[in-house]
This record gives C-alpha cells, sequence and structure tokens, in this order.
C-alpha cells in the first residue's frame, strides 16, 4: 500500500492509498458508540472529498464489542456512503469475537453497498483490487 495520511485520532487513522485508490481505515483497539460514529462520520467525509469507492476497513486490533453502533452502522452510515459514491467495501475482522459480533450486527441492517468480510487484510486487499 502507498498510502497518504488524512486523518488520525485516538480511535483511528485514515489513509488514501493512491495505488489501489480506496481509503484505508485502520481502527484502534478501543471503540464505543460514540468513536465509531464520529470515525464513520470522518471516513463519509473523506470519501467524498477523495471521490473513492472502495474502503479497505481493518479491525485487525479492535478490542472491544461496540454494537450499541450497529443498527445506525446498517442503517444510517453505510447508506450514507453509498450515497456519497461508495460501492465496495472490503471488513477485515477483529480476532476478537465480541467485535467480531458488532461487525455481524451491522451487517444485518445493511443492504448497500456491497460488504464482504474478511479473516485477513491480504484476502481482502485482493478482492477489493478485482472490483
Amino acid at each position: 500500500m502507498a498510502l497518504r495520511l488524512l486523518h488520525e485520532d485516538f480511535a483511528l487513522s485514515i489513509s488514501y492509498d493512491y495505488l489501489n485508490e480506496w481509503l484505508y481505515a485502520d481502527w484502534q483497539p478501543d471503540q464505543d458508540l460514540a468513536s465509531v460514529q464520529t470515525g464513520c462520520e470522518k471516513m463519509l467525509e473523506l470519501l467524498v472529498s477523495e471521490r473513492c469507492r472502495k474502503v479497505l476497513n481493518d479491525n485487525r486490533r479492535v478490542q472491544t464489542i461496540w454494537s450499541e453502533a450497529a443498527e445506525w452502522g446498517g442503517t444510517v452510515w453505510f447508506p450514507a456512503m453509498a450515497a456519497g459514491g461508495l460501492e465496495y467495501f472490503a471488513w477485515v475482522y477483529s480476532p476478537n469475537i465480541y467485535s467480531r459480533l458488532s461487525t455481524d450486527l451491522t451487517l444485518q441492517h445493511t443492504t448497500k453497498p456491497v460488504v464482504v468480510t474478511f479473516d485477513n487484510l491480504e484476502t481482502a486487499s485482493s478482492w477489493l483490487r478485482q472490483m
């Protein structure tokens, strides 16, 4: 990945991968409703400003449950991301079972864009390149 850092705070760093033309979101270990919503809103802002249609979302470091944000993510944020131009979202699971559960709960509420989950970054990146 050839990354240009666009945003960084205690919960999330977001970079633009200019070789692959996607956003790369790297989430930090501790997440809750507020950090997820704030981070997701920043991701939407950057998706629009960078004119991206793909996101590589990396949850490998997340160690907390954030299920309070699941319904909001699926019913509010993902539709807003799709309206902002997002077509493909590769989501790399956390190894933490509670974070994985939060991801799966979010996807139960998601109808678009295309979201596919992966257990490792390499497979997720490969899939996203093909889209």
